[in-house]
């Protein structure tokens, strides 16, 4: 008998809309843009260990004060606006402190020099910098090609999620603390002949032959979680979330992430790509990491046979029958086809996300979750 797909319902929330004249989206805009103001200010302070040395590279520390001029007046504009219109005061109100407090430490005037490099750093630029683009980027594609129009912003659990972009993002020095240490040890698998052989190559070519060793690599550590039965709940975290949005992607188990950031680390060390190479790859999967979990419906056309989609990652969240186990691939559908986990109804999306079995909803829940008896 065949599945019957249906249409998801999603609930209108008139309550949580941002709403021009509310004062709630004024609210919310100055919150973020105070509370990441302070953050932006400790790091100009303490950037041996605020900041990650490998972001600082690409990045003017100088012109960026700028952009944190602009956004701390913002923010004691919007949290006006929001105290003089919104029933609820508090969010303005903890904007305009986090602002005043950030211009009691220097605000955007605090010198810049030479910063001395720590082997363990919180990277408070890299989530400042990633929360801004995000959300600017991403909260605009989705407003503008939804496909589920009454999802809203600040959706349920939300916040969690964005717990979980904070964290993973701050703790960008670890892994990669990590994923050295382990390839400090990797000496003995290194081939000098297939790393030249690959370096001969033209850049595109290095990066079509970097994208389909990143996604072997992370098809089998993906499947592997689904299927070994003491993995799954670390990777369970992941699939917990109900509503899919740009910020759905950013849930995940650090135990599992440790993981997959190092076997990628590793495999990529091993074939020896140049770093120009390895950047265009690192961007390229960043930026896939959150288009697929968006919410957003946009005509991909003949790019669908070859790149992960929208629709096509919703279905590997999707907690109906025929979907669960399928589409594990990160970057391209080819090793879904060749392992025989591909799912791809393509005039239909899931109607319902989830696990079969609900987890806690709290961080820490989840993060036990997996080392309890299940």
């Amino acid at each position: 008998m065949s599945y019957q797909y249906q249409e998801r319902e999603v609930p209108q929330q008139p309550e949580k809309a941002l709403k021009v004249g509310s004062g709630r989206l004024s609210g919310y805009s100055s919150a973020f843009l105070g509370g990441l103001s302070l953050l932006a200010v400790l790091a100009y302070l303490y950037p041996s260990y605020l900041t990650t040395t490998e972001l600082r590279a690409v990045y003017n520390a100088e012109t960026l004060q700028l952009v944190l001029k602009y956004g701390m007046w913002a923010s004691l504009f919007f949290g006006v606006v929001s105290i003089a219109r919104c029933n609820n005061k508090g969010l303005g109100a903890f904007g305009i402190l986090t602002t005043l407090t950030a211009f009691a430490l220097g605000g955007y005037t605090i010198p810049v020099g030479d910063v001395e490099a720590k082997p363990l750093a919180l990277g408070i630029d890299w989530l400042i910098l990633a929360f801004l683009g995000s959300t600017l980027v991403f909260t605009t594609l989705e407003k503008l090609f939804p496909k589920y129009r009454d999802q809203v912003i600040l959706r349920k659990e939300w916040d969690l999620d964005f717990l979980y972009f904070c964290i993973n993002h701050l703790l960008i020095s670890v892994l990669l603390l990590i994923g050295n240490f382990v390839i400090s040890k990797m000496d003995w698998a290194v081939s000098s002949s297939l790393q030249s052989g690959i370096q001969s190559l033209p850049f595109l070519l290095q990066l079509g032959v970097v994208v389909l060793v990143a996604d072997f690599i992370l098809y089998w550590e993906h499947r592997t979680f689904h299927e070994v039965k003491y993995l799954w709940p670390f990777h369970a975290v992941h699939h917990s979330v109900e509503s899919m949005d740009w910020l759905a992607g950013s849930r995940s188990h650090i135990g599992q992430t440790i993981i997959e950031r190092t076997l990628v680390m590793v495999s990529l060390y091993l074939i020896g790509v140049e770093k120009e190479v390895l950047d265009a790859y690192v961007a390229f999967a960043a930026l896939q990491a959150i288009v697929i979990h968006c919410n957003m419906n946009i005509p991909w056309g003949p790019l669908k046979y070859i790149v992960v989609t929208p629709q096509y990652h919703h279905w590997h969240h999707s907690s109906e029958a025929p979907a669960i186990d399928t589409n594990y691939a990160a970057h391209t559908p080819l090793f879904d086809r060749l392992f025989n986990t591909y799912h791809m109804p393509t005039e239909h999306w899931p109607a319902h996300y989830g696990t079969t079995k609900r987890l806690p909803r709290t961080f820490f829940g989840q993060l036990l979750y997996p080392f309890r008896r299940n």
